[in-house]
C-alpha cells in the first residue's frame, strides 16, 4: 500500500501550486539569469490532463493556486526584506495581469481558486482552515516549483497537521540546472523521508480507485 490507510477523496484535497504564465510562459523567462521554463511547459499540459482524469474518476475538492501580482505592494514585509539582495529579487514587471493568468490548466466551475501572496499556499491560515472546515485530512501536491512555492507549501501544511502525496511526474522547476538536481534530491530523499508519499500520478490513480 503506497498511500495513507484512512486517505479517501472525501478527505484529501488535490492542490495544484502556480499553474501561471510567471512560472511557465516565454515571455516570462530571464534570460540573464538564465531561468527558462521549458520542463514546466512540457508538464502542464500533462497535469491538465491528469487533473480531467482525476475529477471524472476520483472526485474530490482540487484547489489551483495562481498568485496576487509579484509586485512590491503585494507582498509581505519579509519577502520585500528578502528582496532587497540583488541576487534575490524577483519581482514582477507585470502591468496587464498576464503574468497570473493560468497557462495549460483549465480550472473547473467545482474547483477552488486560491490567489497566495507567499511562497506556500498555506501561508495566511485561510486555506488551511477552510481545509480542515472541510475534513481535509490529506493533500495531493502537484504544481510549479518544486523547490520553491511547491517546497514551502509541504513545508509549511506538514507543520499544521496534513500529510501529503507529491506527484513526482506532476511537479516541475526551471531549467536551471543546479535547480533540476535539487529537485531530483526532493523527491528521491527529502520529501518521502520527510514529508509524505512520492508516487506518479498513475499509481495515484490506481490507489484511489
Amino acid at each position: 500500500m503506497k498511500l495513507y490507510a484512512d486517505m479517501t477523496p472525501k478527505n484529501t484535497a488535490l492542490v495544484v501550486i502556480d499553474p501561471v504564465n510567471s512560472c511557465a510562459d516565454e515571455r516570462c523567462e530571464t534570460p540573464e539569469w538564465k531561468i527558462s521554463f521549458n520542463k514546466i511547459r512540457e508538464m502542464l499540459p500533462k497535469l491538465e490532463l491528469f487533473l480531467q482524469r482525476y475529477r471524472r474518476e476520483i472526485g474530490g475538492l482540487v484547489v489551483i493556486a495562481n498568485l496576487t501580482p509579484w509586485t512590491k505592494e503585494n507582498l509581505p514585509e519579509n519577502v520585500n526584506e528578502l528582496y532587497t539582495d540583488p541576487d534575490a529579487i524577483y519581482y514582477s514587471d507585470n502591468t496587464d495581469g498576464f503574468d497570473e493568468k493560468f497557462y495549460a490548466v483549465k480550472p473547473e466551475s467545482t474547483d477552488l481558486i486560491f490567489t497566495k501572496n507567499s511562497y506556500s499556499v498555506f501561508a495566511d491560515g485561510k486555506l488551511l482552515a477552510d481545509l480542515k472546515t472541510r475534513g481535509i485530512k490529506y493533500v495531493i501536491m502537484t504544481g510549479v516549483f518544486t523547490d520553491g512555492c511547491v517546497l514551502a507549501s509541504i513545508v509549511d501544511g506538514f507543520s499544521h497537521g496534513l500529510n501529503f502525496v507529491i506527484l513526482k511526474d506532476l511537479i516541475e522547476t526551471t531549467d536551471v540546472p543546479e535547480r533540476q538536481e535539487l529537485q531530483k534530491l526532493l523527491i528521491k530523499f527529502t520529501f518521502p523521508r520527510l514529508y509524505g508519499k512520492a508516487i506518479t500520478s498513475e499509481e495515484l490513480l490506481e490507489e484511489l480507485k
